[in-house]
């Protein structure tokens, strides 16, 4: 019995690798399945002054578009956001979001769809731009099962996600080696897939997303190009 427990942790369990935290630059194809449309996305990360670092990503498409910014600090291993910023316009609702996260009075504060947002705020909260980023670090750290608490508008919520496995993904940059990763949802509240694949070679960077919303339409954006550290990802030849 401990002969057979031993080999299950051993095949299911992914070695620890580095991670740290780099600037980079990637840019992704994104289309949707049920329309004849593609678009393209920006994700990129760069360090401003006094140990903050700041997260941006923005989506165009003809119909719509959307612009995410995250700025926070790392300590010790912790994220702790400091501002997050969200818009989204074109077709269907508008939506818009403003939070502050003030780490000496212990609050988040903001708006959400223009309703005051007031939050307690504890080490280990993030956002949804920086909870991509401690996902990263866990997923390098040979986590398979990973659970944050999130500000997601004007609530926290639980993110649960967990490892599938390793995928060769192809990309206009070549294939690339990647982690795949399910976000876990409970499927008696929610009919949402949603999964991500990142980079074991270029420091976990996000190469593919791809996403069902409940009414089944299918978004996914592709990496075309990026940069990790100055040093521009290559994946390997076919």
């Amino acid at each position: 019995m401990r002969r057979a427990l031993l080999l299950c942790l051993t095949l299911f369990s992914f070695p620890a690798l580095a991670f740290e935290l780099e600037p980079f630059t990637a840019s992704y194809t994104a289309d949707w399945k049920q329309l004849p449309i593609s678009g393209s996305a920006e994700r990129s990360l760069k360090a401003l002054d006094n140990g903050r670092w700041e997260l941006d990503f923005e989506a165009s498409m003809l119909i719509a578009s959307l612009n995410e910014s995250s700025i926070f600090t790392l300590d010790k291993g912790t994220f702790l956001p400091l501002s997050y910023r969200y818009s989204r316009g074109g077709i269907g609702k508008s939506k818009e979001i403003n939070l502050d996260f003030d780490w000496q009075q212990k609050q988040v504060m903001g708006t959400y769809r223009d309703e005051s947002v007031h939050l307690p705020l504890n080490r280990g909260l993030l956002d949804k731009s920086t909870y991509q980023l401690a996902l990263q670090q866990d997923v390098a750290d040979g986590k398979t099962s990973m659970t944050y608490q999130v500000v997601d508008g004007d609530e926290v919520e639980t993110y649960d996600f967990r490892v599938l496995g390793e995928e060769r993904v192809r990309t206009k940059a070549g294939l690339i080696d990647a982690i795949k990763v399910e976000r876990v949802r409970d499927p008696t509240k929610s009919s949402r897939k949603t999964m991500f694949w990142l980079a074991k070679d270029w420091n976990f960077l996000l190469v593919r997303l791809h996403q069902v919303e409940k009414d089944g339409k299918e978004y996914q954006i592709m990496l075309k190009q990026g940069e990790v550290a100055g040093r521009q990802v290559k994946g390997k030849a076919e």
